[in-house]
């Protein structure tokens, strides 16, 4: 993980650059069943004590400008079209090789 970023970080330095307060953004971002998370949530997202479920992360990061897997690799979570592959142990022992590989460029 890059240095001092958490995703309560990222989240809450992405909502101050787009001049919004907690509430504004809680507001923006809708559960499943339609409803916006509370501000307490963001708060807890914010300071790093809570999880978003990949759902929340996704919403978070297009109300803010992210890119939904960066977020969903900050709360250390695979994006669903990742998660749902099936992959067999050496297909992942395979692309974490070369995912690693790529970084170490």
């Amino acid at each position: 993980m890059t240095e001092g970023k958490t995703l309560g970080k990222v989240i809450s330095e992405a909502r101050k650059a787009k001049g919004m307060n907690q509430k504004e953004l809680a507001a923006t971002v809708r559960r499943e069943d339609g409803e916006s998370i509370s501000p307490q949530y963001l708060n807890d997202l914010e300071h790093d004590r809570r999880v978003p479920s990949s759902e929340i992360a996704q919403e978070l990061a297009s109300v803010l400008g992210l890119h939904p897997d960066y977020l969903l690799y900050l709360a250390r979570k695979w994006p669903d079209d990742l998660a749902d592959r099936g992959l067999q142990p050496e297909q992942f022992e395979k692309a974490m090789m070369a995912f690693r590989k790529q970084l170490s460029r």
